[in-house]
This record gives structure tokens, C-alpha cells and sequence, in this order.
């Protein structure tokens, strides 16, 4: 099963976790803000992973991050979905939380 980190904060997430309940697919969200332990965890796996530094150069979370079945990540949610050969259909105005417009 596919583990979703993210925040309901986040359009990218919000956008991300609607179009996988869009398409059906199964699929743990975890709420990074809601509780201690959620971005205990994320932070553990955001910093020991590389997938990461680019999202961290740029000042980015780097959410939503999936984790596949396999323990892979990737935080380009639309790639997976191409992938999965889910057409995207949920979309939200606002497309990203920081300030400068280019990512969560």
C-alpha cells in the first residue's frame, strides 16, 4: 500500500490525496501536522533520503512525498499517477504554498 505524507495545508497535497481517492487507489495519508510522532517520522525520512535535497535547496517541505510498496520515493505525485496511467482529474486554483508560487 502507498503511504502519503502531507498536510491538508498543502493545495499540492490536497490535489494529490483527491485524485488518488478520484481513481479508487488505496493509500496511507499521514498528516504531518497532526501529531508529534507523523513529522517525527516524515523528518526521519526526509532527512535520509536524497530524493529530497532538491525540495530542501529550495526552501520546499518536499510534500506530498509517496512512499511505494517497494520503500521507494518520489515527491513528482502527477509522474506517479502518469505511471499508473490515472489521468488527472482533481485540480485545485492555488497550486502551491510558498511564497514564491513553486512548491510545497
Amino acid at each position: 500500500m502507498l503511504t502519503i505524507y502531507g498536510s491538508p495545508l498543502c493545495p499540492d497535497c490536497r490535489e494529490c490525496k483527491a485524485n488518488l481517492e478520484a481513481h479508487g487507489v488505496v493509500f496511507e495519508y499521514i498528516d504531518i501536522g497532526e501529531s508529534m510522532r507523523n513529522l517525527k517520522a516524515f523528518l526521519k525520512l526526509r532527512d535520509s533520503l536524497p530524493v529530497f535535497a532538491p525540495a530542501k535547496q529550495a526552501g520546499a517541505v518536499g510534500i506530498p512525498a509517496i512512499v511505494r510498496e517497494d520503500g521507494a520515493v518520489t515527491l513528482d505525485w502527477e509522474g506517479w499517477m502518469q505511471e499508473q496511467g490515472f489521468p488527472i482529474v482533481c485540480r485545485e486554483n492555488a497550486r502551491a504554498c510558498r511564497i514564491d508560487g513553486k512548491g510545497c
